[in-house]
């Protein structure tokens, strides 16, 4: 594992490159170029923060960054999970040519998708400290915590789906339908307490997608710190994807390059 992870670091250089191409070419020739990554998942917030306040009789200023935050952790889960299901398979020119780990193409996805998150999370934080700014202290520091933990869940998972995406075509929609159902499922738009109030509370305690939005909402949205639950679920989470990963990577990764 550890020669491993520095063959990944040599290639540094090279999955950079790739993940720089990824996002010049995400805005090529667009007026608005990387500031599309901030207004759509705003200008989507502000509808449906808009509908559901009527709808639920909430506070349209509180709603919103919920809505904000659970919209742009979901957008970067979704892209993760099913481009990480294709990662090989998009790079198998490169793969046919050079000797890297297999798992730099699956980094590369996840890197994309967290730089897109990191600059659609500057609305969350602007909002935030206008509509709640008793919220504002130092346990915003916390919510830092979210991306290197994202990305120890998301790489690991993008690369054990990209080693089952290159064997069977299917995945890729499948997973696109699961993703689906898991959204409705999830603290994404509502509440945790409305899933309480309807005696769901294993969709939220056992969610893995809540203990991490609560390490970026806690903070904004509550002025508090994260609970170690939080912090504990979400890193056994990415412990058992990166396990899992390991695993299958010793197995099928020499025989990848017969699927392409």
């Amino acid at each position: 594992m550890i020669e491993y992870l520095k063959d990944v670091w040599t290639a540094r250089y090279f999955w950079t490159h790739l993940t720089m191409s990824d996002l010049r070419s995400r805005w090529r020739r667009s007026f608005f170029g990387m500031f599309w990554s901030v207004i759509q998942p705003l200008g989507l917030t502000l509808l449906v923060s808009f509908v559901f306040s009527r709808i639920f009789k909430i506070d349209f200023t509180s709603y919103a960054p919920y809505i904000l935050s659970g919209l742009i952790v979901w957008e970067f889960s979704v892209t993760c999970v099913v481009g990480g299901s294709l990662s090989f398979v998009q790079a198998d020119a490169y793969i046919k040519q050079c000797r890297h780990p297999l798992a730099i193409y699956s980094l590369r996805t996840m890197l994309t998708a967290l730089l897109v998150l990191i600059m659609a999370t500057g609305p969350l934080f602007v909002w935030a400290v206008i509509a709640m700014p008793q919220n504002f202290g130092i346990t915003w520091l916390a919510t830092v915590l979210i991306f290197p933990i994202l990305a120890l869940i998301m790489w690991p998972l993008a690369t054990l789906l990209a080693y089952i995406g290159v064997r069977f075509r299917d995945l890729p929609p499948a997973l696109s339908l699961v993703m689906q159902a898991l959204y409705f499922v999830s603290p994404v738009y509502f509440e945790t307490s409305m899933f309480r109030r309807g005696g769901l509370d294993a969709l939220v305690d056992y969610n893995p997608l809540y203990h991490v939005l609560q390490i970026l909402r806690a903070p904004l949205l509550e002025g508090q710190f994260p609970t170690l639950n939080n912090f504990l679920y979400s890193l056994g989470t990415a412990l058992i994807f990166t396990l899992l990963a390991c695993l299958a990577g010793r197995k099928v990764e020499k025989e990848v390059i017969f699927y392409l």
